[in-house]
């Protein structure tokens, strides 16, 4: 649990927030410190130089006592001889400590000392101040303790008992801080670790407040919807796939069935006849889903420049038309798998074929930027409320399943996928008569 909790975003952010604060104490601790300290050193230096002065004030009055009564933590008082005639009772009968004196323009001078034995060689700070009398320079030393770094023990536990404080305070306040703002993200990856591809209707809970996680749960959801109907378009896909696999087997196998019972009355001919259209149709199938699965997949396409027109006069001189082809072309040039625009032209002209009545109009242009195809027929058209369903996968209307029963119901879709490939649309416009369907790609000079 707690490498789990010490691993989390929470843990992390109150670790760093924590440190901030403990770094940031101790840096304005190190500046309290060293302030409290120098003002320490000075009030000390000030009281040292004050016991001395009253030394001094009593040699000039003439009541120098040989045992002075000082704040300080020593004193001795030397004549001009350097002989000690004074000096705090824990120096009394100690010789001269120091030969510091004053220099030569200056009364007085402080300084600190070490390793003076008469105080455990501890360090001291020393005032020392010249008195002029009549026989020469008399000297007054007063001593006293340095102030240690820590100034005071209250003050050091004063400073770190702070920086416990509030690092504790710190990283109590951004931990609940953190898992309120995170209670969202936690709801929203428990609701996703619930959903599963046979239940994909569930959404996760979206926040009150517009902030960065309510953008996050509505794409999410927005995500989800798409998943959603992506897994029911596979869905259908899987089943009209299935039974359109169905069809042509089921029929190859009542034919074979049918000839085997009477094997000597049979037509083996038009039986054979029988099951090759069959396959064929079989064939065109599975070619038109491995179509759709590369292009679903992405695969790779060649690119060169391909001009429309020229692409429309070579389809129908290789692939006649039962049906009359009206053109009207123009160059228009594009960037493209040539062999890859032949297949969405293919399509769009077999589609056109089978529901023409009389006639087909191709027409190839060029309009600002863009190269455009269109493909008519003078057939009975497809209502606005049928024309995007025309390009869902083994997607035909009624009218197309009674006149042609032979189709697919890939081509389109395939031909609007050539068309997404290329960076291009693939609809269907309105007409006077028939299905008029636009192709528009970017175009290319040259």
């Amino acid at each position: 649990m707690i490498a789990r909790y010490a691993g989390s975003v929470r843990g992390r952010l109150a670790l760093m927030a924590t440190a901030g604060v403990t770094l940031l104490c101790l840096a304005v601790g190190a500046m309290v410190l060293y302030g409290v300290h120098g003002a320490a050193v000075d009030y000390r230096t000030n009281e040292i130089v004050s016991a001395a002065l009253r030394v001094v004030h009593l040699i000039k009055r003439g009541d120098l006592p040989e045992i002075v009564i000082t704040d300080a933590e020593g004193v001795q008082v030397l004549n001009t001889g350097g002989e000690v005639v004074a000096a705090s009772a824990n120096l009394e009968g100690r010789p001269r400590l120091l030969s510091l004196i004053p220099d030569p323009d200056n009364a007085s001078r402080t300084q600190t000392v070490c390793g003076v034995p008469e105080f455990d060689h501890e360090c001291e700070i020393v005032a020392v101040f010249r008195v002029y009398e009549q026989d020469g320079d008399w000297m007054v030393y007063a001593y006293d303790d340095t102030v240690p770094w820590y100034v005071h023990p209250l003050m050091l536990a004063f400073l770190t008992g702070m920086t416990l404080v509030l690092a504790g305070l710190t990283w109590f306040g951004t931990s609940r801080t953190v898992a309120r703002t995170l209670a969202p993200v936690e709801a929203i990856r428990a609701k996703l670790d619930e959903i599963t591809a046979t239940d994909l209707g569930q959404r996760v809970p979206v926040p009150s407040n517009p902030d960065e996680l309510h953008a996050l749960a509505k794409t999410a959801n927005r995500t989800l919807d798409r998943l959603e109907a992506a897994v029911e378009q596979q869905r259908r896909f899987a089943s009209d796939a299935s039974h359109d696999l169905r069809s042509p087997i089921t029929a190859m196998r009542t034919q074979v069935e049918e000839a085997m019972l009477h094997p000597r009355e049979a037509d083996w001919e038009q039986t054979g006849r029988a099951l090759l259209s069959s396959l064929d149709r079989l064939q065109a199938i599975v070619t038109d889903l491995l179509t759709l699965a590369r292009l679903d997949a992405g695969a790779p396409q060649a690119c060169s420049r391909v001009d429309l027109s020229e692409l429309v006069r070579a389809e129908l001189a290789e692939h006649p038309r039962s049906k009359k082809v009206k053109t009207d072309l123009s160059p228009a040039v594009v960037d493209g798998d040539r062999l890859r625009l032949a297949r969405l032209l293919t399509n769009l002209l077999d589609n056109a074929e089978r529901h023409a009545d009389s006639l087909v109009s191709v027409t190839v242009l060029r309009e600002g930027g863009e190269a455009v195809l269109e493909v008519l027929d003078d057939g009975a058209g497809i209502a606005p409320g049928q024309r995007e369903f025309v390009f869902r996968r083994f997607a035909r209307l009624d009218a197309s399943r009674n006149r042609d029963a032979g189709g697919t119901g890939l081509g389109l879709p395939i031909a609007r996928e050539i068309a997404r490939h290329h960076g291009g649309t693939l609809t269907i416009a309105d007409s006077d008569s028939g299905a008029r369907f636009v192709l528009r790609l970017p175009a290319k000079d040259g």
